[in-house]
């Protein structure tokens, strides 16, 4: 066994939006070492004495002004010593699910840009970034189907053809919309609110929300949510 280990650890951050139809993910610009200008996800090494969370939190703020309340731990990667030219990094990367219209993106510390970028038009990431698009992504899918974290990417108040397309969109499938409709209203986790969409097209819809208590509530009973197709 070495004794002279040089392993470093780092966090990344995949941070996905939703709007107009479209995934996007936050990218930086790199502004310096080997992968200058190169693409990549926010994120650099942790801190002596700070945790991972800690430390992904901190890098996001700090390279893209975002602040979120909640990321999950996706997966480790240090499989491949060369992943990184510069040291032996293991990183632990950590995705959240946001709406991009609350947020304000700036590019600071290390990184010299910053930009939601749909997710199919992605381009050769720095590291192995792509890698780890390919593992939240499909994380991303798996998860739509059993918890309800397609909320977390949609306005507080949203139509119901939108939490629809969201899930088309991302699953890259056709749903039986009146099967899913009748499924999502059937667990009693969304509510019909008073307010009607202000785009006036035809018939005013009304507006919906997603009642995150009452689904805790539930989950404490024994609850399971679940969405399957064909």
């Amino acid at each position: 066994m070495s004794a002279n280990q040089n392993i470093r650890v780092a966090v990344d951050a995949i941070v996905f939006g939703y709007q107009n139809n479209q995934l996007y993910v936050l990218l930086i610009e790199q502004k310096f070492g080997s992968s200058e200008s190169y693409w990549a996800f926010p994120g650099g090494l942790v801190q002596n004495e700070e945790s991972l969370q800690a430390a992904v939190k901190r890098e996001l703020k700090e390279e893209t002004n975002v602040a979120v309340n909640y990321l999950e731990q996706l997966f480790t990667f240090g499989d491949d010593v060369l992943r990184d030219p510069r040291n032996r990094v293991i990183s632990v990367a950590y995705f959240a699910l946001v709406d991009p219209s609350k947020l304000i993106i700036k590019a600071d510390s290390d990184a010299e840009k910053v930009q939601w970028c749909k997710v199919e038009e992605v381009p050769t990431l720095a590291f192995d970034h792509n890698l780890i698009l390919k593992k939240a992504i499909e994380r991303v899918k798996a998860k739509l189907t059993y918890e309800p974290i397609g909320f977390d990417l949609l306005p507080n108040e949203f139509l119901f053809s939108e939490l629809e397309n969201l899930y088309c969109t991302i699953l890259e499938k056709e749903i039986d919309r009146r099967n899913f409709r009748k499924k999502i209203l059937s667990y009693g986790i969304i509510e019909e609110t008073a307010n009607f969409s202000p785009v006036k097209t035809g018939r005013p819809a009304k507006l919906f929300r997603f009642n995150a208590h009452k689904y805790n509530a539930l989950v404490k009973e024994g609850f399971h949510f679940e969405i399957k197709f064909a």
